[in-house]
């Protein structure tokens, strides 16, 4: 018999590490090619961890709650055959392909950087999770040189720099132990409020879990740092469900695939984005960065009660069909744990679909570094007055809210009213002959 040892598999560009949730298996079991046999979690999204082979999990090398860097075995395997096995060129080249080199460091898209007025140079490399906390920690390109990182070749992990902050001004930094918990963020008033509340008898205490911990810290964030305003519309999408029920049955019986309301919501978000371009920007300091791919953010609500936001990437390139696709792809992965690092990462833009629970409408919370969201409410028959050349009429017609958030600092109500509006008006003038 052989050992094959299991590595952490790459993530996506930035993701170097992860966090054990639960193994699926326990030693001794027998496992078959393509078994999902560990959860782990990230700072984005929880996933599974397939085998490539089949045999019999002989040791457990990454225990609950502990950290993995991308390419490090986290279980060995007993298969078939003589010797030690290890992963095939193709699983190493892969992994390699997630670890930046020097040249690659100095090609990533977006600057990283910790202040407004300090940019970092291109030999210096962190994770976004890494980065977010020297922002809110005031940590200058300098003095995260200084700190000596414990990640893959050097690189500073989330550990690092948070017994830096720990230490700070205090005594020199020591390398640290890896930090036996799940939690993916530094604590906030979140999950950690000065004031004790009191139970009653009968009470239930439940204990957040990590996303939820992820959640709350997020949000109160998101609140801390935009001014929120949110504008309010109704809409008449009488054109839209005529549509759909014309063309539901035909696309599925075509493509296997469900025709929702959301790809037609996406199409109408990213032509008012074209048009009001300045609503696709984030906030960085004092500066205005001007996203050039419109990526959709889409809020899926899973079946532990959690949300996530998996990502549709340059939502503007795909057609009515292509989007129909890769929203389904994408909630039947979130809702089965099988996103990856890189699905939830890149939104610019994102849409709540609040109708989908009975709401007619929401003050959705605008999630950073965007600037703007916008919640769909509930689609519902109701009395309309209609214009006709012969005048006004009553009819009955579908009718939906619609609310946008945007942040105040760079989106006035002149903006998102208007962006608002250009939705609505794509919507409401929905002609009936687009093709899917």
């Amino acid at each position: 018999m052989a050992e094959y040892k299991l590595l952490l598999p790459s993530m996506g560009e930035g993701v170097m590490e992860a966090t054990v949730i639960t193994w699926l298996f326990n030693e001794g079991d027998q496992v078959k090619e393509d078994d999902s046999v560990v959860e782990i979690a990230t700072d984005k999204v929880d996933s599974d961890v397939p085998t490539p082979v089949s045999g019999k999990i002989v040791k457990i090398l990454k225990q609950k709650d502990e950290v993995a860097k991308v390419g490090e075995a986290i279980a060995i395997l007993e298969i078939e055959g003589e010797g030690e096995s290890t992963p095939s060129e193709e699983v190493k080249n892969e992994v390699a392909a997630t670890t930046p080199d020097t040249e690659t460091l100095k090609t990533i898209e977006e600057p990283l950087k910790v202040a407004a007025s300090t940019e970092f140079s291109g030999d210096l490399y962190l994770s976004p999770l890494v980065k977010s906390i020297a922002q809110q920690e005031n940590i200058s390109e300098s003095e995260l040189k200084t700190i000596k990182g414990s990640g893959l070749e050097g690189r500073i992990t989330k550990e690092d720099i948070l017994a830096y902050v720990k230490n700070k001004g205090n005594q020199p930094v020591q390398q640290s132990a890896p930090v036996q918990q799940a939690v993916s963020a530094p604590q906030t008033v979140a999950t950690a409020p000065a004031t004790t509340i009191s139970t009653s008898v009968g009470d239930e205490v439940i204990p957040m879990d990590r996303m939820r911990k992820i959640i709350a810290e997020n949000m109160v964030k998101a609140k801390q740092i935009a001014p929120h305003v949110t504008s309010f519309i109704e809409t008449d999408v009488t054109n839209v469900v005529k549509w759909r029920n014309k063309h539901k049955d035909i696309f599925e019986k075509r493509e296997g695939e469900k025709l929702t309301f959301m790809p037609i919501f996406v199409r109408a978000v990213v032509k008012a984005i074209q048009d009001f371009p300045m609503i696709n920007v984030s906030i960085n300091g004092e500066n205005i960065i001007k996203k050039k791919n419109i990526n959709i953010g889409m809020a899926t609500a899973l079946p532990d009660g959690n949300l996530i936001v998996p990502v549709i990437k340059n939502a503007d390139q795909l057609s009515l069909s292509g989007l129909a696709k890769a929203i389904n792809d994408l909630a039947y992965r979130a809702r089965n744990k099988k996103l990856r690092p890189e699905d939830t990462q890149g939104a610019t833009y994102t849409i709540s679909n609040v109708g989908s629970f009975g709401n007619l409408m929401g003050t959705p919370i605008i999630p950073q570094p965007q600037v703007a969201i916008l919640a769909i409410g509930a689609i519902v028959k109701k009395p309309a007055v209609l214009e006709t050349k012969d005048g006004d009429v009553i009819a009955i017609r579908q009718l939906m809210f619609m609310s946008h958030s945007y942040d105040h600092r760079v989106v006035d109500g002149s903006l998102g009213g208007m962006m608002l509006k250009h939705v609505h008006d794509y919507l409401q003038n929905w002609d009936l002959n687009t093709e899917i």
